[in-house]
């Protein structure tokens, strides 16, 4: 992948903050599991979200072959950061963000592993909830 070329598409986003990183410089910490299981109402309802996305090892494992990492961030300002419910309406303008980069990704021949803020919406009703397999293990699990 031209990584010159995706950071100059990068530019042309309304993104705070987008960079490479060494996967090592990752911080796995079951902090963030915690609140997704206590706090997130999408806790054990995708594919696409603990403890669907597997183990926190599991993860750190995926992350770790890859040679280097995209980071992306967006900003949106909420009244209370502790308010989940304010917090996570954020989440759509910044998962657009998301797949807009994960689409010039792909469009530059990479294969992006994406762990990002938001279950998958692909199905009205995630198949996780009939202990089925993802339906679309393609989009959410390349």
């Amino acid at each position: 992948m031209n990584k010159e070329l995706l950071m100059e598409k990068l530019s042309e986003l309304p993104l705070y903050i987008y960079d490479f990183i060494d996967p090592k410089e990752l911080e796995f910490n079951n902090r963030i599991r915690w609140i997704c299981e206590n706090e997130c109402p999408m806790y054990g309802k995708s594919w696409a979200c603990p403890p669907g996305v597997g183990s926190l090892n599991q993860c750190k494992g995926k992350c770790l072959v890859h040679e280097n990492c995209l980071l992306i961030s967006s900003i949106v300002e909420v009244n209370d950061i502790a308010d989940m419910e304010e917090t996570l309406a954020t989440r759509p303008d910044h998962e657009a963000l998301t797949n807009e980069v994960a689409d010039i990704m792909r469009s530059l021949g990479a294969e992006p592993y994406i762990l990002s803020t938001e279950a998958c919406t692909i199905c009205e009703k995630c198949a996780i909830l009939d202990g089925q397999p993802c339906r679309f293990p393609e989009k959410m699990h390349p």
